[in-house]
């Protein structure tokens, strides 16, 4: 190995050295709090070091970000979409489950670290989303559920799912109230969450209505 290559090797260990420590500081102490130089403390190198790499926090939250949500996409496309969108937003919602259970510290860099109101979902976090929202308008087209509002659908969804993980994350199944959490949760919540949508049954939506002398009657 040459000495050029040798000082980029070294230089990307160092790299990963911050990404490593910013992500976990980040995690446990909130993205306010974090300064560059408490990072650059974290790892035992100056500050300076740090802003050779990152010319500023948001460079570096920036990448964190994006090298994550490509985890996550990865993670949501790891297997072939059914051919019922239905069933392809449960696979979806399950595979960004298994995403934050596997990876909790991850997660709450990702969705519950308050960034700067400068900061928005680009590359791979707009994708893993557009994914969710391409499913429920394939729903929608053919006649799956009732609304027509693909961005109230994936938004709900995802809503639901996230609220599932993050109290996985936070408690843990072990200490739910009452009892631990059944094994089934995020399943059970995706499902629950799309069957507020489906569109009524054809046979439910044409059957007439009885009157309640009329159910009396056919009752006895």
């Amino acid at each position: 190995m040459g000495i050029a290559e040798r000082r980029e090797r070294e230089r990307e260990e160092v790299r990963r050295k911050i990404l490593d420590a910013a992500q976990e500081l980040f995690a446990s102490e909130g993205y306010e709090r974090v300064t560059m130089r408490r990072i650059a403390e974290a790892i035992e190198y100056s500050p300076t070091t740090i802003y050779l790499h990152f010319k500023d926090k948001d460079e570096l939250v920036h990448e964190l970000c994006q090298e994550d949500f490509a985890k996550l996409l990865a993670e949501m496309g790891r297997q072939a979409p059914p051919t019922d969108p239905k069933d392809a937003l449960v696979q979806l919602g399950l595979g960004y489950a298994r995403f934050g259970l596997q990876f909790p510290n991850h997660y709450r860099f990702m969705f519950l670290t308050p960034f700067g109101p400068d900061h928005e979902p680009t590359g791979a976090g707009l994708q893993a989303y557009e994914m969710v929202r391409t499913a429920v308008a394939q729903a929608i087209a053919a006649g799956g559920f009732r609304t027509k509002d693909v961005d109230t659908v994936a938004q709900v969804l995802w809503a639901s799912v996230h609220g599932a993980v993050a109290l996985l994350i936070t408690y843990g199944a072990e200490k739910f109230p009452c009892t631990p959490a059944v094994p089934d949760l995020v399943g059970q919540v995706v499902e629950n969450a799309l069957r507020g949508f489906l569109a009524a049954e054809p046979a439910e939506a044409t059957r007439p209505r009885l009157r309640p002398d009329e159910r009396k009657k056919k009752a006895r």
